[in-house]
């Protein structure tokens, strides 16, 4: 499971050093697309399969599934990691995500989510415990 937060730099290439305590699940091979709230979403190859399966099962006669579609594929590429443990975030996304210097990778589960710091930070501080407790039962927890 992919959990945690870890703080790292771009270098001046657009590459980032993928934790070596996610290496394990994320894959040699993974796929990075725009995420939701400004964010970069990162998916193993066996998540991003059951991913787009979900994906392929949307109505095309639905306006909001197309554009949910789009939103997802259209930036989605493959990253590899390198022997030093970095992989290349492409321009397109570091612009989609705001990613200049300072990123937070943080572990969502299935997923990593990979944010600019200063966005990050905000985010995080406007995440209350007590809001999240009440809509636990909403969420079927």
């Amino acid at each position: 499971m992919l959990m945690g937060e870890y703080s790292h730099s771009l270098d001046t290439k657009g590459r980032v050093i993928m934790p070596a305590k996610l290496r394990q699940d994320i894959g040699e091979k993974f796929i990075i697309t725009k995420g939701l709230d400004g964010c970069l979403f990162a998916f193993s190859q066996t998540e991003w399969f059951n991913f787009e399966e979900k994906l392929k099962t949307l109505p095309l006669s639905d306006k909001n599934a197309r554009n949910f579609v789009r939103f997802f594929l259209s930036g989605a590429t493959e990253c590899e990691i390198d022997k030093q443990g970095r992989f290349l975030i492409p321009n397109n996304l570091r612009e989609a995500a705001n990613l200049e210097k300072d990123v937070i990778i943080i572990g969502v589960g299935t997923r990593l989510e990979i944010w600019n710091k200063e966005i990050w930070e905000k985010c995080d501080e406007e995440i209350s415990a007590d809001e999240i407790a009440e809509n636990m039962a909403n969420l079927g927890i």
